[in-house]
């Protein structure tokens, strides 16, 4: 898990449960995309909610989510 900690303490990260977050201080866990099945049974990643691109379409959610947090690990963090 890569932590990205800011000049004002606050620490950025992909969220997973490799450590126990809790110990850095107060948590604030925000959503930064949404992994969702099209009409037609693939599936996309929305990354909207960091100002991402919709990612997709995918066979599987599998590969949504891998999409998903490569992107988050290359252009949020």
């Amino acid at each position: 898990m890569e932590l990205i900690v800011e000049s004002c303490g606050t620490v950025r990260c992909v969220y997973g449960e490799d450590i126990d977050l809790n110990q850095l201080g107060r948590l604030s866990i925000q959503r930064g995309s949404h992994v969702e099945p099209t009409p037609g049974g693939n599936w996309t990643a929305d990354l909207a909610p960091v100002n991402g691109p919709l990612l997709g379409p995918f066979s599987t959610r599998t590969e949504a989510l891998a999409a998903e947090v490569d992107w988050l690990q290359q252009y949020w963090l």
